[in-house]
């Protein structure tokens, strides 16, 4: 199976309204081949709890705009790590600490990320940089 057509453009929305609110990092990683729950994780950090909180908000608004509505939605009231679940598309948005310590590209390192244009290409964690195949979105 491959990332569906509605998952690259939620993907697409989501990572540009997170750049909009000054995420770093940002990595949309194609977990289509070995989930069958979703086709792409999207990750992103921020430096503080309300600057993930910012970048939340953006990504609900942009892609309610899209027609889109998170399934569940966790983790927004600490601002640490929160996660927007919209079916296809699975967002999580990390404080830094959290990005780092959790290193959920290390457990996915086997899959490829997605290159967003305009969207600067994240880069895995030191380690995994054997396993940085990009493939364009379409």
């Amino acid at each position: 199976m491959s990332v569906s057509a509605e998952s690259l453009e939620m993907t697409t929305i989501a990572a540009h309204a997170a750049v909009e609110r000054l995420a770093t990092n940002v990595a949309a990683i194609d977990v289509s081949e070995h989930l069958v729950i979703t086709d792409v994780f999207l990750i992103c950090s921020a430096d503080n709890e309300r600057q993930v909180n910012s970048i939340v908000e953006e990504i609900e608004d942009k892609l309610r705009e899209g027609g889109h509505q998170p399934l569940r939605r966790e983790g927004t009231r600490e601002g640490r790590w929160a996660l927007l679940d919209y079916g296809d598309i699975v967002v999580h948005v990390q404080h830094d600490d959290e990005r780092d310590f959790y290193g959920l590209e290390r457990l996915w390192k086997d899959c490829p990320l997605l290159d967003i244009e305009g969207v600067e290409p994240a880069t895995r964690p030191e380690g995994d940089t054997d396993d940085d195949a990009v493939i364009p979105a379409e």
